[in-house]
């Protein structure tokens, strides 16, 4: 997207705006036109009031003075407060627009996404939006008008000491030209490293188990210094590159100050130019530089939230899961088959799945084993369809699951996994996530039958304990117990377990494994096990390697083959005999 396409896209925000952007373009316009009301009282004053008789009444200076600040004292608060009020809004509704675009992007996203880049985009990256909204649109309008009024005032009072003025603009706009490429340049960077020291932060914060244990303090600090410094060094560039508009405008300016004091001279010495004349201009000429500077200092910020717009439109068009599919009106049987799966991740060129065929009964549970890397956590992944098919199908009850919207295909499924997530929210509420009414009763159940009520009897606010951060406050067997009843909760037809009773201790695991049994009854379960023991009573085991079905039979007839099956488990057995 080019940074006009970029400045075009942030304009059409504001359009739903547009009647507060009236009401402060109009305090823009009044603010601007006070201006040049200073410079003719000047000249009034000295032309009319010291030189010559008073013409005026005295009183009408103060009220004059008075009545131009008030006038622009409102004009400039309902400038700032409308334009607050905009870029506000449009703060809340462009991070609404993001989170709301990553809770629908397909899991390979965050593949490719880092975590700092993501949070950079969503918290600071906006604010450069905002920032070149709420200074960059007012400067330029604002200030716009003001030195346009100011110049027709000048030509108005001497034509020829005005052109003089001009030869400042084209000046300014050679400056600001050559730096826009050099800011442009230093932005994209600077964005690049501060996304990386807030991924640093990030995970910083998420790996402290980690961290002490290895005795990595002193490596992130030194990482993280690295980056900071690395920041700051971009930050003193942006910074060097904007101040040099200014001392080049001021050396412009003073070139165009002494021509005018000597044309003025000779103007005088001819009787052309009165006192009040030269003063009034010489002091609108001042007042010009002001918004002239501001005009100058604008390209930093305009460049900083061209590139943040940048960044946030790309999340914002991050391609989404398709949204086509039939709603299925009622509960599934649990049928599943796989018709020649392939699938190869977009980063890899190595197939992670090659030819998988294999009809899973309604109620059928089916263990999957094998080496790591073998392609099991990607099968069951396959089948909420968080990534998308290579190449063959995967049917649910006969109809391939591309066919089926995603919410109503997932909505038949139940997942725990190995890597356990909670919420920072109450036991209840990470017991029944996704259910817009929470039936406490159904809460219980499930929390019971996870073997999770003793645990909850023991916390101080019961079901209404808040867990912390992913479950912080509870030990790792509790949270993995949370998860499970979370899953028999939903009480969905097919059931995704990987891993499910992999942090527990033997007694919890023999508790759970039982509830797990009971829960598994009519429902289509796959189960994921390194622990071999825990998948003796599947009704089908189907061994992976390499991508590729290798063996399918039940522990008997697997263990009778002498196959891979039967080296890992005779493998297994003996460790943990030993």
């Amino acid at each position: 997207m080019s940074p006009s396409q970029t400045f075009k896209r942030i304009m059409r925000l504001l359009i739903p705006h547009k009647s507060r952007i009236l009401i402060a373009l109009a305090g823009m316009v009044l603010t601007a036109a006070t201006e040049p009301a200073m410079a003719g009282l000047m000249k009034l004053l000295l032309d009319k009031g010291f030189a010559g008789p008073r013409t005026f009444s005295l009183w009408l200076v103060p009220l004059f003075v008075v009545g131009v600040f008030v006038i622009r004292g409102i004009s400039t608060f309902t400038t700032n407060y409308m334009m607050a009020w905009v870029s506000s809004r449009l703060m809340t509704d462009l991070r609404q627009s993001m989170f709301e675009r990553l809770l629908d992007v397909p899991l390979g996203f965050y593949g490719e996404q880092s975590v700092g880049t993501v949070i950079n985009a969503m918290m600071l990256e906006v604010q450069q939006i905002l920032e070149m909204i709420r200074s960059v649109l007012v400067t330029l309008i604002r200030d716009t008008l003001t030195v346009c009024g100011l110049l027709g005032y000048l030509f108005w009072l001497n034509w020829k000491l005005t052109l003089v003025t001009l030869v400042i603009i084209p000046i300014i706009a050679v400056v600001v030209r050559l730096t826009a490429q050099r800011l442009k340049r230093l932005i994209r960077e600077f964005q690049e490293i501060n996304a990386a020291l807030t991924q640093s932060i990030e995970e910083t914060t998420r790996a402290q188990q980690v961290i002490k244990i290895f005795g990595g303090q002193q490596y992130e600090a030194q990482r993280f210094a690295q980056r900071s410094s690395r920041l700051r060094g971009f930050t003193m560039r942006m910074a060097s590159t904007m101040a040099t508009t200014e001392p080049i405008t001021q050396f412009a300016t003073s070139f165009a100050v002494s021509v005018i004091i000597m044309i003025a001279l000779l103007q005088a010495n001819e009787g052309n130019v009165t006192v009040g004349d030269f003063a009034s201009f010489i002091t609108a000429m001042l007042m010009t530089l002001t918004p002239l500077k501001h005009l100058a200092g604008v390209n930093g910020p305009l460049q900083r939230g061209l590139a943040a717009g940048e960044t946030v439109f790309k999340l914002i068009d991050a391609a989404l899961e398709r949204t086509n599919g039939i709603h299925l009106p009622e509960r599934a049987q649990g049928s599943l088959e796989f018709k020649d799966v392939g699938f190869t991740y977009p980063t890899q060129t190595r197939a992670a799945l090659t030819g998988i065929n294999l009809a899973i009964q309604p109620g059928e549970t089916v263990a999957l084993v094998g080496l790591s890397g073998g392609g099991k956590s990607t099968l069951v992944n396959l089948v909420p369809e968080f990534f998308t098919l290579t190449s063959g199908q995967i049917l649910l009850d006969g109809t391939p699951i591309t066919h089926i919207s995603l919410p109503s295909l997932r909505s038949q499924m139940a997942m725990v996994s190995q890597h356990v997530v909670l919420f920072d929210d109450t036991v209840a509420a990470n017991i029944a996530y996704g259910d817009a009414k929470l039936d406490m009763q159904r809460v219980q159940a499930a929390a019971k039958a996870a073997h999770l009520d003793d645990v909850i009897a023991s916390l101080p606010q019961g079901l209404e304990t808040q867990i912390g951060d992913n479950g912080m406050r509870l030990s790792g067997g509790q949270r993995q117990r949370l998860a499970i009843a979370r899953a028999i909760y939903k009480d969905a037809p097919l059931l995704i377990l990987d891993e499910a009773t992999s942090a527990l201790d033997t007694e919890s695991e023999r508790a759970v494994q039982s509830a797990l049994n009971q829960l598994m009854q009519g429902r289509t379960t796959l189960v994921i096990a390194h622990r071999l023991s825990t998948i003796e009573h599947a009704d089908r085991i189907v061994v992976l390697d390499a991508g590729k079905i290798a063996e399918i039979g039940s522990h008997k007839e697997l263990l009778a083959q002498q196959g891979l099956y039967a080296h890992l488990y005779h493998l297994q057995f003996a460790k943990e005999s030993v």
